[in-house]
């Protein structure tokens, strides 16, 4: 497998997995590629860490990280995280996470932000975010906004999670 920046060549392609990767998710209304497109336009967008997975040139995973603020820190949010069904289970959405937590670390952020799975998240090391202060916005099930700190040395972060205007929250 190999893990590289995503081009504006992949566009189509990650545009595809993502919808195919969300279409029987129970979690979510289906439009996290529509999400990935507004993200992608905004200020928040981070091209370094927007990564694709490829297993024999094929794409098979994607993820995206964008900017956010936490009162006056500067965060990174996860969202989303995309893998072809037919390669879950199979550690790409690990490596994809744990590539992206490295190049975060790199660019100077502190702590990663994800709204997701309370059973996934927690084994790569995310924890609650109100644990660390940081106020759940109420939209939310308090059990599945999370964040991990990147940066041991890192300040401790308090308060309540700004979120791009492309999220439109």
């Amino acid at each position: 497998m190999n893990i590289r920046y995503e081009t504006p060549n992949d566009y189509e392609e990650v545009y595809k997995l993502i919808k195919e990767a969300f279409l029987t998710a129970q979690h979510t209304d289906g439009n996290e590629h529509e999400l990935v497109v507004k993200l992608r336009k905004g200020n928040a967008f981070i091209p370094k860490l927007s990564l694709v997975a490829e297993i024999n040139g094929e794409i098979v995973g994607h993820i995206m990280f964008t900017k956010a603020k936490v009162d006056n820190a500067e965060v990174v949010i996860l969202a989303p995280l995309s893998v072809k069904p037919k390669y879950q289970m199979q550690g790409i959405g690990t490596a994809l996470i744990t590539e992206g937590h490295k190049i975060a670390r790199e660019l100077g952020y502190d702590y990663s932000l994800v709204l997701g799975s309370e059973t996934y998240y927690p084994r790569l090391g995310y924890e609650p975010a109100y644990k660390m202060g940081i106020k759940v916005p109420k939209e939310f099930p308090i059990e599945n906004f999370m964040s991990i700190k990147l940066n041991e040395n890192a300040n401790p972060i308090c308060g309540e999670l700004i979120f791009p205007k492309e999220f439109n929250i």
